[in-house]
């Protein structure tokens, strides 16, 4: 659905984005990420036709947004941070304006349209409103139903849940992930459990290289040198750290706090290679300390976003260790 080719983009003698490439598959919600100044947005806005590209394609369903923008941008719905929504008309009157304004053909007529639009983000009951009088919630919505209109095959959304309340972003989300039944979804958040909660494969772009392209469990895995393991034990917690860190495989110990009355938590992490679960057992037993709970800590998005945009080595290799 979506290609980019060694796409490359130069201001001067400054290069925002630097020889990047991936592919977005029909239906799938890809998660985009980057730290501000990573060339994401210039990306973004590439791919949009919003910038044009010093070297490279962006092919939306075989259109080339260069060669062929008016057929591919089409094809894109485009939802920016701070929505293009004009606060003095109403919902219905700012529907009907960019409906025009994008000369949108489908097959229903355009109150048809805008009514299945409207019903699809739920604004319905707020249609007759003016927009400077909506929520941040349903502002975001309305900009959403205009990233709809003309049912373009690819929605572009750039921090959607930005200032939302908890209720509203979980509604949000739930809204996208409907979406991508009928669409192909790029999200670009600063907010990860957003790209975690929603997306089925992440992208990692840092100083304009591309150094990540996986889903979040394989880069977990990709990592991980260590292995991880979330402990609780029933016994007295600073002579279970104690003897944890005894243990010769053991590389670190960090004690999480009482979860429930007298039995503590701890994340520990042993040398790579090293099955450490038998060991555990053998010297809680000892002191009869029950292990309460046991399971393997992998790394979480925010982990792998770290590691990834901190990690020169990782980058220097294309992202393989």
């Amino acid at each position: 659905m979506i290609e980019i080719k060694n796409l490359t983009k130069r201001y001067g003698n400054k290069l925002a984005v630097d020889n990047v490439s991936f592919t977005v598959n029909k239906g799938e919600i890809l998660g985009f990420l980057g730290p501000n100044g990573a060339g994401k947005s210039t990306t973004m806005n590439i791919l949009t036709g919003y910038l044009s590209a010093t070297e490279g394609q962006a092919i939306i369903d075989g259109y080339d947004i260069l060669e062929n923008p008016t057929e591919a941008k089409k094809k894109i719905g485009y939802l920016p941070e701070q929505p293009p929504l004009y606060i003095d008309m109403t919902v219905d009157e700012y529907l009907d304006f960019m409906y025009d304004l994008k000369k949108v053909k489908v097959g229903a007529s355009k109150k048809d349209h805008i009514t299945s639009i409207c019903n699809l983000v739920k604004i319905a009951d707020v249609r007759k409103r003016m927009i400077r009088n909506l929520s941040k919630g349903y502002r975001q919505r309305v900009g959403i139903a205009q990233a709809l209109l003309g049912n373009p095959e690819v929605l572009i959304l750039d921090e959607p849940t930005v200032g939302l309340d908890p209720k509203q972003i979980i509604e949000i989300r739930s809204l996208i992930k409907n979406l991508s039944q009928s669409h192909t979804v790029i999200l670009s958040s600063h907010i990860l459990p957003e790209i975690q909660a929603v997306c089925d494969r992440v992208i990692v772009i840092s100083k304009g290289k591309l150094v990540a392209d996986d889903t979040e469990t394989n880069l977990s895995n990709k990592l991980s040198e260590d292995i991880r393991y979330t402990l609780r034990v029933d016994g007295p917690e600073q002579e279970v750290e104690k003897v944890l860190k005894a243990i010769p495989e053991m590389k670190s110990v960090q004690a999480l706090g009482e979860k429930e009355a007298g039995v503590f938590e701890y994340l520990v992490e042993a040398n790579e290679g090293f099955d450490i679960r038998r060991e555990l057992f053998k010297r809680m037993s000892s002191r009869n300390w029950p292990i309460m709970g046991l399971r393997s800590s992998e790394l979480t998005l925010e982990d792998i976003f770290l590691r990834l945009t901190n990690d020169n080595t990782y980058q220097e290799n294309g992202g393989e260790e």
